[in-house]
Order: C-alpha cells, then sequence, then structure tokens
C-alpha cells in the first residue's frame, strides 16, 4: 500500500474517527473508547491507510452477506474492526486493494450521509 507521511496524533485521530462514522451501521458519534483506540492505533504507528482498508473490509463484510442471513447487532463500537485491522497486519494487501474496497463501498455511503442531522452554524449569514 502507498504510504503517506505520518500525520499528527491528532490529526490521526480525527482521521480515523471520521472515517469510522462515516461507514453505514456505525454510530453518528464516537465514544471515548472509540477515541482511545484511534490514539491506540496512532502510537502503535498504524498507517491510517491500513486502518482505512479495515474499515472497508470489515463494514462490506458486514453488507455483502448472503441474502436471508441472520441479522447482526448494530456495531458500537470501533473495537468491532480491530480484528481486521490485526488480519491486515499480519497479510498485508497490494497497493490497489483500497481503491477496490473504496469503489465496492461507495454504494452503501449514501445511505449514512443522508441519516446525518444537519448541523446549523452561527455565522451571520445564516440569520
Amino acid at each position: 500500500m502507498n504510504q503517506t507521511p505520518p500525520a499528527p496524533a491528532a490529526d490521526y485521530i480525527q482521521k480515523v474517527l471520521h472515517l469510522y462514522r462515516d461507514l453505514p451501521e456505525t454510530p453518528l458519534r464516537v465514544s471515548f473508547h472509540d477515541q482511545n483506540l484511534a490514539r491506540e492505533f496512532q502510537l502503535r504507528g498504524i498507517p491510517l491507510e491500513l486502518v482505512e482498508a479495515a474499515l472497508l473490509l470489515g463494514s462490506l463484510r458486514r453488507l455483502l452477506r448472503p441474502p436471508g442471513s441472520l441479522p447482526l447487532s448494530p456495531i458500537r463500537s470501533l473495537a468491532y474492526f480491530q480484528p481486521v485491522l490485526e488480519e491486515l497486519l499480519l497479510s498485508p494487501s497490494s497497493d490497489n486493494y483500497q481503491d477496490y474496497l473504496r469503489l465496492k463501498m461507495k454504494p452503501f455511503m449514501g445511505e449514512k450521509l443522508l441519516a446525518r442531522p444537519v448541523q446549523k452554524t452561527t455565522d451571520s449569514h445564516d440569520r
């Protein structure tokens, strides 16, 4: 995988949490535990690209289950994706795997964005 230079800690954590929050079937808000886990990923030096691949792969595995499968319980934590991340750490994928996962996820992404509440700003042009 192409790796970008390491992001500052706070930037890395925010990017991980943003990637997690934007997935279908994840909560709209992150927990303190999610923040700590994202910080742990950063401290371990796990590249953002690998975290994103794990989030996409874990989510796609849920979304592409056979019709008629028993429903799964909701994802409540970033920790849900930790086993997938560990799996990818043990067997790295090709450079274009992340692009493939993004492409496969594209049809599912609109649902989450439509469910997100609109945030009003207090800028003067809003009044």
